[in-house]
Protein backbone atom coordinates (compact mmCIF):
# COMPACT_ATOMS: atom_id res chain seq x y z
CA UNK A 1 0.00 0.00 0.00
CA UNK A 2 1.35 3.53 -1.09
CA UNK A 3 2.26 6.15 1.79
CA UNK A 4 -0.16 8.69 1.05
CA UNK A 5 1.19 12.06 2.04
CA UNK A 6 -0.86 15.78 2.40
CA UNK A 7 0.68 18.40 0.61
CA UNK A 8 -0.36 22.23 1.58
CA UNK A 9 1.47 24.97 0.25
CA UNK A 10 0.00 28.16 -1.90
CA UNK A 11 2.07 28.04 -3.89
CA UNK A 12 1.48 25.64 -7.25
CA UNK A 13 5.17 25.25 -8.25
CA UNK A 14 6.39 24.37 -5.17
CA UNK A 15 3.23 22.03 -4.77
CA UNK A 16 4.18 20.55 -8.18
CA UNK A 17 8.07 20.20 -7.58
CA UNK A 18 6.82 18.20 -3.92
CA UNK A 19 4.53 16.10 -5.27
CA UNK A 20 7.26 15.18 -8.16
CA UNK A 21 10.05 14.38 -5.68
CA UNK A 22 7.78 12.74 -3.21
CA UNK A 23 6.65 10.34 -5.55
CA UNK A 24 9.44 9.62 -7.52
CA UNK A 25 10.43 6.40 -6.02
CA UNK A 26 7.03 5.40 -6.48
CA UNK A 27 6.06 4.52 -2.52
CA UNK A 28 4.05 7.31 -2.03
CA UNK A 29 0.73 9.13 -3.51
CA UNK A 30 0.46 12.61 -3.14
CA UNK A 31 -2.88 14.82 -2.09
CA UNK A 32 -2.13 18.31 -2.78
CA UNK A 33 -4.03 21.59 -1.21
CA UNK A 34 -3.28 25.51 -2.09
CA UNK A 35 -5.67 26.14 0.30
CA UNK A 36 -5.27 24.93 4.02
CA UNK A 37 -8.29 25.45 4.70
CA UNK A 38 -9.30 22.96 2.07
CA UNK A 39 -6.78 20.63 2.40
CA UNK A 40 -7.88 20.27 6.30
CA UNK A 41 -11.72 19.55 5.67
CA UNK A 42 -10.26 16.42 3.26
CA UNK A 43 -8.21 15.00 6.05
CA UNK A 44 -11.11 15.08 8.33
CA UNK A 45 -12.77 12.63 5.85
CA UNK A 46 -9.13 10.51 5.01
CA UNK A 47 -6.01 8.95 6.50
CA UNK A 48 -2.87 10.37 5.66
CA UNK A 49 0.59 8.87 6.40
CA UNK A 50 2.59 11.83 6.32
CA UNK A 51 2.19 16.05 5.92
CA UNK A 52 4.37 18.53 4.71
CA UNK A 53 2.68 21.89 5.21
CA UNK A 54 4.15 25.56 3.99
CA UNK A 55 4.87 27.99 6.63
CA UNK A 56 3.33 31.53 4.97
CA UNK A 57 -0.16 31.11 3.51
CA UNK A 58 -2.87 33.06 3.38
CA UNK A 59 -5.69 32.33 5.55
CA UNK A 60 -4.00 30.40 7.58
CA UNK A 61 0.04 29.80 8.61
CA UNK A 62 1.80 26.40 8.88
CA UNK A 63 1.53 26.49 12.92
CA UNK A 64 -2.26 27.08 13.02
CA UNK A 65 -2.86 24.59 10.38
CA UNK A 66 -0.55 21.84 12.48
CA UNK A 67 -2.23 22.93 15.45
CA UNK A 68 -5.45 22.41 13.88
CA UNK A 69 -4.62 19.23 12.49
CA UNK A 70 -3.27 17.40 15.64
CA UNK A 71 -7.18 17.78 16.79
CA UNK A 72 -8.47 15.79 14.24
CA UNK A 73 -9.43 12.32 15.22
CA UNK A 74 -6.16 9.97 14.44
CA UNK A 75 -3.90 12.61 13.68
CA UNK A 76 -1.87 12.53 16.84
CA UNK A 77 0.58 10.73 15.56
CA UNK A 78 1.15 11.26 12.09
CA UNK A 79 4.40 12.71 10.80
CA UNK A 80 4.27 16.92 9.92
CA UNK A 81 7.30 18.43 8.22
CA UNK A 82 6.90 22.58 8.24
CA UNK A 83 8.60 23.54 4.98
CA UNK A 84 10.03 27.09 5.51
CA UNK A 85 13.00 29.41 4.83
CA UNK A 86 12.52 30.88 8.11
CA UNK A 87 13.74 28.68 10.40
CA UNK A 88 14.79 30.72 13.21
CA UNK A 89 14.59 29.07 16.94
CA UNK A 90 11.67 31.02 17.94
CA UNK A 91 9.54 29.50 14.78
CA UNK A 92 11.00 25.93 15.42
CA UNK A 93 10.20 26.10 18.83
CA UNK A 94 6.67 27.08 18.24
CA UNK A 95 6.03 24.77 15.71
CA UNK A 96 7.67 21.65 17.81
CA UNK A 97 5.48 23.20 20.48
CA UNK A 98 2.14 22.84 17.80
CA UNK A 99 2.91 19.48 17.05
CA UNK A 100 5.72 19.46 13.94
CA UNK A 101 7.69 16.37 13.60
CA UNK A 102 10.68 18.13 11.39
CA UNK A 103 11.38 20.86 9.32
CA UNK A 104 11.85 21.04 5.59
CA UNK A 105 14.77 24.07 3.69
CA UNK A 106 12.46 25.60 0.99
CA UNK A 107 15.24 24.98 -1.67
CA UNK A 108 15.19 23.10 -4.56
CA UNK A 109 16.99 19.91 -5.23
CA UNK A 110 18.79 20.44 -1.65
CA UNK A 111 20.53 17.16 -0.13
CA UNK A 112 19.33 17.92 3.32
CA UNK A 113 15.69 18.30 2.00
CA UNK A 114 15.94 14.80 0.05
CA UNK A 115 17.40 13.27 2.76
CA UNK A 116 15.03 14.42 5.93
CA UNK A 117 12.33 13.55 3.32
CA UNK A 118 13.24 10.14 2.77
CA UNK A 119 13.23 9.53 6.52
CA UNK A 120 9.98 11.25 7.06
CA UNK A 121 8.65 9.01 4.31
CA UNK A 122 9.72 5.90 6.34
CA UNK A 123 8.23 7.17 9.34
CA UNK A 124 4.93 7.57 8.04
CA UNK A 125 4.70 4.32 6.98
CA UNK A 126 6.32 2.97 10.24
CA UNK A 127 3.74 4.77 12.27
CA UNK A 128 0.78 3.62 9.78
CA UNK A 129 2.11 -0.03 10.56
CA UNK A 130 2.09 0.75 14.25
CA UNK A 131 -1.25 1.93 14.01
CA UNK A 132 -2.62 -1.00 11.91
CA UNK A 133 -1.04 -3.53 14.35
CA UNK A 134 -2.42 -1.49 17.12
CA UNK A 135 -6.09 -1.69 15.42
CA UNK A 136 -5.48 -4.97 15.10
CA UNK A 137 -4.65 -5.86 18.59
CA UNK A 138 -7.73 -3.82 19.27
CA UNK A 139 -9.97 -5.92 17.37
CA UNK A 140 -8.55 -8.91 18.75
CA UNK A 141 -8.74 -8.02 22.40
CA UNK A 142 -12.47 -6.88 21.53
CA UNK A 143 -13.55 -10.11 19.84
CA UNK A 144 -12.07 -12.54 22.98
CA UNK A 145 -13.42 -9.71 25.56
CA UNK A 146 -17.02 -10.36 23.67
CA UNK A 147 -16.50 -13.88 23.95
CA UNK A 148 -15.76 -14.11 27.71
CA UNK A 149 -18.98 -11.77 27.97
CA UNK A 150 -21.00 -14.18 25.85
CA UNK A 151 -19.64 -17.17 27.91
CA UNK A 152 -20.33 -15.25 31.42
CA UNK A 153 -23.99 -14.71 30.27
CA UNK A 154 -24.31 -18.25 29.22
CA UNK A 155 -23.75 -19.80 32.39
CA UNK A 156 -25.63 -17.08 33.90
CA UNK A 157 -29.22 -17.92 32.10
CA UNK A 158 -27.98 -21.82 31.79
CA UNK A 159 -28.37 -21.34 35.78
CA UNK A 160 -31.44 -19.37 35.52
CA UNK A 161 -32.80 -21.40 33.41
CA UNK A 162 -32.17 -25.31 36.32
CA UNK A 163 -34.06 -22.85 38.47
CA UNK A 164 -37.24 -22.76 36.30
CA UNK A 165 -36.49 -26.58 35.66
CA UNK A 166 -37.04 -27.69 38.67
CA UNK A 167 -39.98 -25.51 39.73
CA UNK A 168 -41.74 -27.29 37.19
CA UNK A 169 -41.34 -25.05 34.30
CA UNK A 170 -39.78 -25.08 30.90
CA UNK A 171 -37.82 -21.38 30.39
CA UNK A 172 -40.44 -19.38 29.56
CA UNK A 173 -41.29 -17.21 32.79
CA UNK A 174 -37.38 -16.50 32.88
CA UNK A 175 -37.53 -15.23 29.23
CA UNK A 176 -40.20 -13.34 29.28
CA UNK A 177 -39.47 -11.81 32.70
CA UNK A 178 -36.55 -10.87 31.17
CA UNK A 179 -37.98 -9.22 28.37
CA UNK A 180 -40.35 -7.30 30.35
CA UNK A 181 -37.55 -6.20 32.49
CA UNK A 182 -35.79 -4.45 29.35
CA UNK A 183 -39.17 -2.73 28.40
CA UNK A 184 -39.30 -1.40 31.94
CA UNK A 185 -36.15 -0.60 32.25
CA UNK A 186 -35.19 1.03 28.63
CA UNK A 187 -38.63 3.21 29.49
CA UNK A 188 -36.82 4.19 32.33
CA UNK A 189 -34.63 6.31 30.64
CA UNK A 190 -31.64 3.92 32.21
CA UNK A 191 -28.02 3.69 31.18
CA UNK A 192 -28.02 1.54 27.67
CA UNK A 193 -25.72 -1.36 29.45
CA UNK A 194 -27.79 -1.22 32.60
CA UNK A 195 -30.76 -1.76 30.60
CA UNK A 196 -28.98 -4.68 28.91
CA UNK A 197 -27.49 -6.05 32.52
CA UNK A 198 -30.89 -6.44 33.95
CA UNK A 199 -32.25 -7.59 31.03
CA UNK A 200 -29.88 -10.46 31.38
CA UNK A 201 -29.48 -10.75 35.17
CA UNK A 202 -33.30 -10.60 35.35
CA UNK A 203 -33.22 -14.58 35.18
CA UNK A 204 -31.52 -15.26 38.27
CA UNK A 205 -34.35 -13.16 40.61
CA UNK A 206 -35.28 -16.92 41.92
CA UNK A 207 -32.39 -18.89 41.79
CA UNK A 208 -32.81 -19.30 45.43
CA UNK A 209 -35.60 -21.44 45.00
CA UNK A 210 -33.06 -24.24 44.62
CA UNK A 211 -32.53 -24.43 48.78
CA UNK A 212 -36.55 -24.54 49.29
CA UNK A 213 -37.44 -28.00 49.81
CA UNK A 214 -39.97 -29.81 46.89
CA UNK A 215 -42.52 -30.76 49.40
CA UNK A 216 -42.90 -26.81 49.72
CA UNK A 217 -41.77 -25.83 46.13
CA UNK A 218 -44.17 -28.11 44.69
CA UNK A 219 -46.95 -28.49 46.54
CA UNK A 220 -50.18 -27.58 44.54
CA UNK A 221 -52.13 -26.60 47.44
CA UNK A 222 -52.27 -23.44 49.94
CA UNK A 223 -48.93 -22.69 51.52
CA UNK A 224 -49.18 -22.56 55.92
CA UNK A 225 -47.86 -20.02 57.00
CA UNK A 226 -44.67 -21.99 58.36
CA UNK A 227 -44.12 -23.16 55.04
CA UNK A 228 -44.98 -19.85 53.26
CA UNK A 229 -42.22 -18.29 55.69
CA UNK A 230 -39.65 -21.23 54.70
CA UNK A 231 -40.55 -20.12 50.45
CA UNK A 232 -39.58 -17.01 51.71
CA UNK A 233 -36.45 -17.70 52.70
CA UNK A 234 -35.42 -18.30 48.51
CA UNK A 235 -34.69 -14.46 48.34
CA UNK A 236 -31.98 -14.48 51.05
CA UNK A 237 -30.56 -17.69 49.37
CA UNK A 238 -30.37 -16.19 46.05
CA UNK A 239 -28.51 -13.53 47.49
CA UNK A 240 -25.89 -15.68 49.68
CA UNK A 241 -25.85 -17.79 46.11
CA UNK A 242 -24.93 -14.77 43.82
CA UNK A 243 -22.48 -12.70 46.45
CA UNK A 244 -19.38 -11.66 46.42
CA UNK A 245 -18.83 -11.83 43.14
CA UNK A 246 -16.45 -9.99 40.58
CA UNK A 247 -18.69 -10.47 37.80
CA UNK A 248 -20.66 -7.38 37.63
CA UNK A 249 -23.90 -9.32 35.98
CA UNK A 250 -23.93 -11.74 39.13
CA UNK A 251 -23.15 -8.95 41.20
CA UNK A 252 -26.69 -7.35 39.97
CA UNK A 253 -27.76 -10.74 40.39
CA UNK A 254 -27.48 -10.63 43.71
CA UNK A 255 -29.81 -7.51 43.86
CA UNK A 256 -32.24 -8.71 42.29
CA UNK A 257 -32.47 -12.07 44.07
CA UNK A 258 -32.46 -10.33 47.53
CA UNK A 259 -34.84 -7.43 46.50
CA UNK A 260 -37.13 -8.29 44.10
CA UNK A 261 -40.31 -9.45 46.91
CA UNK A 262 -39.72 -5.41 48.43
CA UNK A 263 -42.01 -3.47 48.51
CA UNK A 264 -42.34 0.53 47.48
CA UNK A 265 -44.10 0.95 50.93
CA UNK A 266 -41.54 -0.73 53.38
CA UNK A 267 -44.37 -4.60 53.56
CA UNK A 268 -41.46 -6.40 51.96
CA UNK A 269 -38.95 -8.95 52.40
CA UNK A 270 -36.70 -10.02 53.20
CA UNK A 271 -35.50 -6.55 54.43
CA UNK A 272 -38.33 -4.13 54.67
CA UNK A 273 -36.36 -1.60 52.06
CA UNK A 274 -38.98 1.10 51.28
CA UNK A 275 -38.99 3.13 48.41
CA UNK A 276 -35.41 4.23 47.09
CA UNK A 277 -33.41 1.85 49.31
CA UNK A 278 -34.57 -1.02 46.70
CA UNK A 279 -32.02 -1.32 44.12
CA UNK A 280 -33.47 -0.23 40.73
CA UNK A 281 -33.07 -3.01 39.05
CA UNK A 282 -34.91 -5.19 41.69
CA UNK A 283 -37.79 -2.60 41.15
CA UNK A 284 -38.18 -3.07 38.08
CA UNK A 285 -37.74 -7.49 37.97
CA UNK A 286 -40.33 -7.04 40.59
CA UNK A 287 -43.29 -5.48 38.29
CA UNK A 288 -42.07 -7.77 35.60
CA UNK A 289 -42.04 -11.09 37.66
CA UNK A 290 -45.35 -10.15 39.51
CA UNK A 291 -47.14 -9.30 36.36
CA UNK A 292 -46.04 -12.95 34.24
CA UNK A 293 -46.68 -14.72 37.02
CA UNK A 294 -50.70 -13.22 37.21
CA UNK A 295 -50.86 -14.09 33.49
CA UNK A 296 -49.18 -17.59 33.53
CA UNK A 297 -51.52 -20.46 32.82
CA UNK A 298 -51.33 -22.90 35.82
CA UNK A 299 -52.89 -26.47 36.58
CA UNK A 300 -55.66 -25.19 38.65
CA UNK A 301 -56.32 -22.03 36.92
CA UNK A 302 -56.52 -20.23 33.61
CA UNK A 303 -54.28 -17.40 32.79
CA UNK A 304 -55.82 -13.65 33.94
CA UNK A 305 -56.61 -11.03 31.33
CA UNK A 306 -53.20 -9.09 30.86
CA UNK A 307 -55.42 -5.88 31.06
CA UNK A 308 -56.63 -7.25 34.72
CA UNK A 309 -53.25 -7.86 35.74
CA UNK A 310 -52.68 -4.65 34.39
CA UNK A 311 -55.10 -3.09 36.72
CA UNK A 312 -53.59 -4.98 39.76
CA UNK A 313 -50.20 -3.38 38.79
CA UNK A 314 -51.74 0.17 38.73
CA UNK A 315 -53.58 -0.19 42.13
CA UNK A 316 -50.56 -1.62 43.55
CA UNK A 317 -48.53 1.24 42.42
CA UNK A 318 -46.97 3.16 45.51
CA UNK A 319 -47.60 0.68 47.53
CA UNK A 320 -46.30 -2.90 46.41
CA UNK A 321 -44.73 -1.36 43.00
CA UNK A 322 -42.36 1.36 42.03
CA UNK A 323 -45.15 3.86 40.30
CA UNK A 324 -42.33 5.17 37.98
CA UNK A 325 -41.81 1.16 36.94
CA UNK A 326 -45.34 0.61 36.27
CA UNK A 327 -45.95 3.82 34.86
CA UNK A 328 -42.88 2.49 32.38
CA UNK A 329 -44.60 -1.18 31.83
CA UNK A 330 -48.00 0.86 30.80
CA UNK A 331 -46.67 3.17 28.27
CA UNK A 332 -44.67 0.06 26.15
CA UNK A 333 -48.25 -1.81 26.62
CA UNK A 334 -48.00 -3.09 22.72
CA UNK A 335 -45.10 -4.68 23.46
CA UNK A 336 -45.77 -5.97 26.70
CA UNK A 337 -48.62 -7.65 24.75
CA UNK A 338 -45.80 -8.87 22.07
CA UNK A 339 -43.88 -10.58 24.58
CA UNK A 340 -46.73 -12.18 26.46
CA UNK A 341 -47.82 -13.82 23.33
CA UNK A 342 -44.48 -15.22 22.68
CA UNK A 343 -42.90 -12.46 20.05
CA UNK A 344 -40.15 -10.14 20.06
CA UNK A 345 -41.57 -7.11 20.80
CA UNK A 346 -38.84 -4.33 19.88
CA UNK A 347 -36.00 -4.61 16.94
CA UNK A 348 -33.34 -4.45 19.25
CA UNK A 349 -34.98 -7.70 21.05
CA UNK A 350 -35.47 -9.06 17.60
CA UNK A 351 -31.70 -9.42 17.64
CA UNK A 352 -30.88 -10.39 20.92
CA UNK A 353 -28.02 -13.23 19.86
CA UNK A 354 -27.38 -14.12 23.96
CA UNK A 355 -30.03 -14.48 26.02
CA UNK A 356 -32.56 -16.47 23.20
CA UNK A 357 -30.93 -19.32 21.85
CA UNK A 358 -29.54 -20.69 25.16
CA UNK A 359 -33.21 -20.20 26.71
CA UNK A 360 -35.12 -20.57 23.52
CA UNK A 361 -33.14 -23.60 22.81
CA UNK A 362 -34.50 -25.46 25.38
CA UNK A 363 -38.22 -24.31 25.58
CA UNK A 364 -39.50 -25.68 22.35
CA UNK A 365 -42.10 -28.05 22.82
CA UNK A 366 -44.87 -28.81 24.85
CA UNK A 367 -44.89 -25.58 28.09
CA UNK A 368 -44.74 -26.69 31.38
CA UNK A 369 -45.77 -25.07 34.61
CA UNK A 370 -45.27 -25.38 37.96
CA UNK A 371 -47.82 -25.04 40.72
CA UNK A 372 -48.50 -21.77 42.65
CA UNK A 373 -49.21 -21.73 46.46
CA UNK A 374 -52.06 -19.85 46.21
CA UNK A 375 -55.12 -18.42 43.61
CA UNK A 376 -55.04 -14.84 44.73
CA UNK A 377 -52.78 -11.94 43.21
CA UNK A 378 -51.29 -11.13 46.59
CA UNK A 379 -50.09 -14.56 46.81
CA UNK A 380 -48.73 -14.84 43.66
CA UNK A 381 -46.96 -11.29 44.38
CA UNK A 382 -45.25 -12.93 47.53
CA UNK A 383 -43.18 -15.84 46.13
Amino acid sequence: MLTQALLVDDSRSVLNFLKRHIEAEGLVEATTFLDPVEALACARDRVFDLVLVDYEMPHMDGISFIRTFRTLPGCADIPIAMITSRQTDDIKMEALQAGATDFLPKQPQSVEMTVRLRNLIQLGAAVRKLNDRAAHLASEVAAATRKLGEREEEIILRLALAVEYRDNDTGEHTLRVARYSRVIAEQLGLPPRLCRDIYLAAPLHDVGKVGIPDHILLKPGRLTNEEMTVIRTHATIGEKILADSNCELIQLGAQIAAGHHERWDGAGYPNGLKADEIPVAARVVAVADVFDALTTRRPYKEPMPLEVALDYLVENQGRQFDPACVEAFLSRWEEVVEIAAGQPATPSQRSEAVLSPFIQGAIQGETGSRPNQDHTPEAAAAV
